[in-house]
């Protein structure tokens, strides 16, 4: 936020401000965040060129060429990062930092509180500061855009990560002509408006937010896939690390063009001129997907198109952050809708941003065929088995996981069951599901929250736009499309202590979450893409292929036996450790009274563990309770098609 002055007392700031500035530069004082005088143009276009041809050995190099004026400057490298939700901006990756004026170097020194400023003097009579920095790809795939983004044959531009901005503009007002070079051959896909091609690719002048918003993704193995033309238009844009893995099937490009039908009828209105997909397959990058408004960030495993287990367990990853586009990006929390990369966000509604996102891409996957109807049940009963299960929830409400988003990101996988992690996902989508129900309930089906989405999220078709808004606003709404106490709905499942999840929308959809010996298809294919078995419901333990524990839940079998996060099972009933040999145990142990022995070793250290377990192995499934209408079916059926039947009858 930008606090203006009144014009009154313009000089005594100026002059004040000056003085201090020139203290603290003799004394080594930190300097405060400076604002623009009242009435202050901002500064011109500032040139940003970036040389991503040894991207392949993970190095960028880029060059500012910023207007200024003689004097104090301060310029900010990118840290509040949105849709990363903290302080992410890489910074320990930024290298080779310089300034210089007319070739002569201008000595500049970072700011020793705020790590992400950097503090010069501007000599007398300059009018252009160059900025020379190189940006050092990371190699490890934990983190958002701060992790691995380039491998021998691809690269993922995050504009963030290369360029400095001037403090005390908003980034609205801040505009950058941009220019990249790519390795020779390579292709390139991204919502940024092109200019010119030749040995780089020019850009037209944007401004600083629609740049960070509008990554590009570029390689040797590139294809592009139209999903709609006129306007807007969409396609999906993909790299890989061979061309093998850009096989995306005649039903595969037909559900995807679906799921862009769907949205439009869910939303009934669009915010951006047009859509690109950007899909990383690879297994050398970060895996995740970041929103933009015009685009979305999204990483996947190499052969995830080729892969019916890789595809089936991100199936609703494009869904999910195209979603965004409407919620997230055109709507957004008040607390996140910064002027700058600079001022903390805050995360406490992020149960809609993220929650309600997550519910509506989640639908959106079964609507436009990306996920089948059984796939998405045993989706639900997966997320409700855990959050019903695990006892972090007794004393961390909901509404905690989102204020601490920037610290859960990173957390341990360790005692995740114990910690909680950011479960406003997962649980925001059986919230956002119970409130779905209880519209359709309230309304005899005459309205569901769908009728809540084109209200909020719609209004009128146009370009990129923020709409931000508060708690109130979102109570109000909903109680527009159906009265309720919604106010008291949210709060009491926001600040829950209780030890069992928000289960209404299941049952109230005409289903009951059950346990069975079977693990279904589904769940079979999460494992088989994370390579972790999950062993929660009966053991109480998840752990990866080669038996090192990932997590035990407390108060489980295998906690009340003692064992932990980073302990490795060595031997099961006295034989060699495989993951089949440990299921085979658990069956067998079913019903006698013989418990389980695992050989676990702790560091240096080996015991004998006795696993006191007799009920089987247990699975979460979802079971139709027949005197109940089917509610879930209602919700995941198409519904592009029959509001299309209905504009045809207007």
């Amino acid at each position: 936020m930008k606090r203006w002055l009144r014009a009154s007392g313009v000089f005594l700031f100026i002059t004040v401000n000056v003085l201090y500035s020139l203290v603290a530069a003799s004394v080594g004082m930190p300097r405060e965040k400076s604002e623009p005088r009242a009435g202050q143009r901002a500064p011109g276009t500032i040139s940003l060129n970036v040389d991503a041809s040894e991207a392949p050995r993970k190095i960028l190099h880029a060059r500012l060429s910023i207007p200024v004026e003689a004097g104090p400057l301060t310029l900010l490298y990118p840290k509040w990062i949105p849709g990363e939700h903290g302080p992410t901006g890489p910074i320990t990756d930024l290298a080779g930092v310089k300034f210089s004026v007319s070739g002569k170097p201008v000595t500049w020194q970072r700011d020793d509180v705020d790590m992400y400023a950097f503090h010069c003097d501007v000599p007398a009579g300059s009018k252009v500061l160059d900025v020379s920095l190189d940006f050092l790809l990371p190699a490890g795939t934990d983190g958002f855009s701060s992790a691995a983004s380039s491998t021998a044959q691809l690269t993922v531009i995050s504009w963030n990560q290369l360029l400095l901005y001037p403090q005390g503009w908003k980034s609205d007002d801040l505009s950058y002509h941009a220019s990249l070079r790519l390795p020779s051959g390579w292709k390139f896909g991204t919502a940024l408006p092109v200019d010119k091609q030749a040995d780089a690719v020019s850009f037209k002048p944007v401004s600083l937010t629609t740049l960070i918003d509008s990554p590009v993704i570029a390689g040797s193995h590139f294809r592009s896939v139209k999903l709609a033309e006129g306007s807007p238009s969409f396609q999906i844009d993909m790299v890989s690390d061979s061309e093998a893995a850009l096989e995306m099937s005649a039903d595969q490009i037909t559900h995807y063009k679906q799921l862009v039908a769907e949205a439009l009828a869910l939303f009934g209105a669009h915010h951006y001129e047009h859509y690109h997909f950007l899909y990383t397959l690879s297994d050398f990058v970060a895996h995740f997907g970041l929103e933009h408004h015009e685009s979305s960030d999204d990483r996947v495993a190499e052969r995830t198109l080729i892969d019916d287990s890789l595809r089936r367990s991100s199936a609703d990853l494009l869904p999910h952050e195209f979603v965004h586009s409407w919620n997230g990006k055109y709507r957004r929390p008040a607390g996140l809708a910064t002027g700058d990369y600079d001022h903390p966000m805050k995360g406490e509604l992020l149960w809609v941003y993220e929650g309600l996102t997550e519910y509506l891409g989640s639908i959106l996957s079964p609507r436009s065929g990306l996920r089948s109807a059984e796939d998405q049940r045993d989706h639900l009963a997966a997320i409700a088995a855990y959050l019903d299960r695990y006892p972090g929830r007794t004393w961390r409400p909901l509404e905690d996981t989102a204020v601490a988003a920037q610290l859960l990101y990173n957390a341990s996988l360790a005692w995740a069951s114990e910690r909680r992690g950011v479960d406003y996902y997962d649980e925001g989508e059986l919230i956002w599901l119970e409130a779905d129900v209880v519209i359709r309930q309230q309304t005899k089906g005459a309205r569901s929250l769908d009728d809540f989405c084109r209200l909020f999220h719609g209004g009128q078709s146009g370009p990129p736009t923020v709409k931000p808004y508060t708690f109130d606003d979102v109570v109000n709404a909903m109680n527009t499309v159906a009265p309720f106490d919604w106010r008291g709905f949210f709060t009491a499942r926001l600040t829950s202590t209780q030890p069992h999840a928000p289960l209404g929308g299941i049952t109230g959809s005409g289903w009951r979450l059950v346990y069975t010996n079977e693990q279904g298809a589904y769940l079979k294919a999460l494992e088989q893409a994370s390579k972790v078995a999950d062993l929660s419901f009966s053991l109480g333990l998840k752990l990866k292929e080669d038996g090192v524990i990932i997590d035990c839940v407390p108060g489980s079998v295998s906690a009340n036996a003692g064992l932990g996060p980073g302990m490795k099972i060595i031997a099961v009933n006295g034989r060699r450790y495989s993951l089949a040999g440990l299921r085979e145990a658990i069956r067998s142990a079913k019903g006698g009274s013989q418990p389980i022995e695992a050989l676990v070793e702790n560091a240096e250290f080996f015991k004998t563990a006795r696993l006191d377990y007799h009920g089987g192995e247990k699975y979460p499934h979802l079971e139709r309770d027949a005197s109940r209408p089917d509610l879930l079916a209602e919700i995941i059926k198409s519904t592009s098609n029959h509001r299309a039947a209905q504009s045809s009858t207007r």
